[in-house]
């Protein structure tokens, strides 16, 4: 199955190269058979990929240890469940992974429109394929993840020599979400490919009007989405597995998710400037260019070793190569625009600064603010090792600093931008749409002074929040209002209406009102508490209002794994609460040692306990416990941005025309009538 694979792999390049080549003869005649051609090699590439995934994965499941990958990251004990997620555990197979991700992308692209936009397809798949080229030549020839483990002998000739067992898989990787998380991360990073070659496209092919960016916004939004669940299941995952009481730690991998993220959402904001007046033009294809190419970025930080990172593969090589691609990408984009930056001239201005497009506007701008910022500090050590020789490190507070009032006024322009009209808002609009959500704000505010809430941000937050909650509600209010009037139903059953009229622009209400969640949760985490002291069987530790009392420790074995966990309850005013298992598990084939938390949650705070092992002074058990408040806020609020995501790419559903009872009785005495007469729904 190795020779198969590297076999599948190799075809493939070669049907990439094929495609590139056929696609710009196509583009440079105008052959319609060369452009089904050079098509139909850019499919070919993902089944070929496919072949070769299997192949890796077969691998895995028998227990194949002549192979230098399946022994690195497997053993005989290993669960199936997590025998398939070794695909991704290192470097060769991650990027084996990616490019598989990425082809599939590209063959749902070229797939859903061989029969669409024939000027720009052509373009669209040599785009591709010269992405593909660049990670299927890593897996050829850089990292390729069926080497077998040998020796040459007396005369040169390779003997592969096959080891009993496995070192296993990392056991950072062996907890559920992680079979979950990297698939949804990468078909972020994959997904804005997508969008990256259309733009690109456009551009070289001058493809006229604004299709390209009604086509770029939907796969914009796919892979938005994916990196969304990817980020927060990420971000669960250092909650649940890393055992530092935390879910986001600015780490550098962390932070190199979320910048396309960030840019991806300026995207899905600035397009409808576009769309809507014919402006931003330059500035939607360069934060398409940039998505990319920060993606790309991600992917050199990750394998390249250049910054410190729990999720960082082991310092390579291979970074060199992600340099020169990125460099390649950047000239490539600024020729590309400089060359025909006449075919992005804006139809229209800006004609007011109280206007719906100055928000977007703004939002474009703090958005880039907060990329920089990200950006800045994670490569601020990598620079500082350049210029000084001495790596110097940006940690948590530098990010905070920056991005709590950046991510605080995102929020107000959250609440802002459904009231403002489009062109110019006027004065007596400002006040009937401001008067009542600022007002409950404000209210939010004081009631929370008078509870006792004295710190600044999380007060800011919580008046902020109420007051974009509530111009959400007043958007589907008003306008369910008016479907009921008209048709006699009831108003839960009209926002329904409403909703799947424009699922568009309600679905991004209801992202927004997941984003809100997320904040409240943050802003939680300005109150949590945490204790540490030694529990032997039998001692008590107070954690805000619940007592915790140590029950006892045990040892579980297994073939994976050996683990020793203790058994706390937890009282609120004398009667038992629950009762947690948190543990510290010894992985043996790799003989490294894991935390796995006890977690409590409900809507308003998680009790969180870490059992970190005996303490080196007392030879005690030692317990680290944490009180951490409205946690499940952002994990619930996660899901209604992914809701909310999934509504918006959803086709909204076309007006009805209704025809009074009155009409209908003049048809019936008078015969059909030439033109329809009546009320038609959702043009509101």
């Amino acid at each position: 199955m190795d020779i198969f694979g590297s076999f599948s792999l190799l075809l493939a390049l070669i049907a990439a190269v094929y495609a590139i080549v056929a696609g710009i003869i196509a583009i440079r005649t105008r052959n319609p058979l060369l452009t089904k051609s050079a098509r139909h090699a850019g499919i070919a590439v993902c089944l070929l990929v496919t072949l070769a995934v299997a192949c890796v994965e077969f691998l895995f499941f028998t227990n194949n240890f002549s192979m230098a990958y399946v022994a690195e990251h497997s053993n005989r004990d290993l669960p199936a469940f997590y025998k398939f997620a070794a695909l991704w555990a290192g470097q060769e197979g991650s990027l084996l992974f990616w490019s598989w991700l990425l082809s599939i992308y590209a063959f749902f692209a070229l797939f859903l429109n061989r029969h669409k936009h024939p000027e720009l397809m052509p373009y669209v798949g040599v785009v591709l394929a010269c992405i593909q080229l660049f990670f299927l030549t890593l897996n050829n020839f850089v990292a390729n993840p069926f080497q077998v483990l040998g020796h040459a002998g007396a005369g040169g000739a390779l003997t592969v020599v096959a080891q009993a067992d496995g070192h296993g898989l990392t056991p950072l990787l062996q907890y559920s979400e992680m079979v979950i998380h990297p698939p949804m991360l990468y078909l972020g990073y994959t997904g804005f490919s997508v969008p990256f070659a259309f733009a690109m496209a456009a551009l070289l092919g001058r493809y006229p009007g604004e299709k390209w960016i009604h086509i770029t916004r939907r796969w914009t939004m796919v892979a938005w989405g994916f990196q969304t669940i990817g980020v927060l299941l990420g971000a669960h995952w250092a909650y649940a597995v890393l055992g530092w009481g935390g879910y986001w730690a600015w780490d550098p991998v962390e932070n190199a998710s979320l910048l396309p993220w960030i840019t991806a959402t300026a995207f899905l904001h600035s397009v409808m400037m576009q769309e809507k007046r014919g402006m931003m033009k330059v500035w939607n294809v360069w934060l398409v260019f940039t998505t990319f190419m920060l993606c790309i970025l991600g992917t050199l930080l990750t394998r390249s070793g250049v910054v410190s990172s729990i999720h960082a593969f082991a310092q390579s090589s291979i970074g060199t190569w992600f340099t020169t691609f990125l460099a390649i990408v950047f000239v490539a984009c600024l020729l590309a625009f400089w060359k025909n930056r006449d075919y992005l001239r804006s139809d229209n201005q800006l004609d007011s600064l109280v206007s719906r497009e100055s928000s977007f506007l703004f939002n474009n701008l703090i958005l880039l603010a907060a990329c920089f910022a990200v950006l800045w500090g994670t490569l601020f050590p990598v620079f500082s090792e350049w210029v000084q020789g001495t790596k110097i490190s940006v940690g948590p507070p530098f990010f905070n600093k920056v991005n709590v009032p950046i991510a605080l006024f995102l929020l107000f322009l959250t609440g802002v931008g459904p009231l403002l009209a489009w062109r110019k808002t006027s004065l007596d609009g400002l006040k009937r749409n401001f008067a009542w959500p600022l007002a409950g704000g404000i209210l939010a505010g004081v009631i929370a002074v008078i509870f006792g809430m004295r710190q600044i941000y999380p007060l800011i937050c919580l008046i902020l929040s109420v007051f974009v909650v509530l111009t959400i509600a007043a958007e589907f209010w008003r306008g369910a209002r008016v479907i009921s009037a008209r048709s006699s139903i009831n108003v839960l059953a009209a926002m329904g209406q409403l909703t799947m009229r424009n699922t568009r622009r309600y679905g991004g209400y209801v992202v927004h009102f997941g984003m809100v969640l997320i904040f409240i949760g943050i802003a939680g985490s300005a109150f949590k508490q945490d204790v540490q002291q030694d529990m032997p069987p039998g001692a008590h530790m107070k954690l805000g209002p619940y007592d915790i009392v140590s029950q006892n420790f045990d040892q579980v074995q297994t073939p994976n794994y050996q683990s020793e966990r203790a058994t706390l309850e937890v009282f609120r005013n004398g009667k038992s609460q629950m009762i947690l298992y948190p543990e510290r598990r010894f992985f043996l084939a790799s003989q490294i040692t894991q935390t796995l938390v006890g977690i409590q949650s409900t809507p308003l705070r998680d009790i969180y306990l870490v059992y970190d092992g005996r303490n080196p002074e007392t030879n005690r058990p030692e317990v680290h416990a944490y009180l951490n408040p409205l946690v499940k806020c952002i994990w619930f609020g996660g899901l209604v941005v992914v809701l909310g995501t999934i509504l918006a790419l959803i086709p909204s559903r076309q007006p009805v025309l209704v025809i009074s009872q009155a009409t209908e009785r003049a048809v019936a005495s008078a015969g059909p009538l030439p033109q329809p007469v009546g009320v038609v729904h959702g043009q509101d």
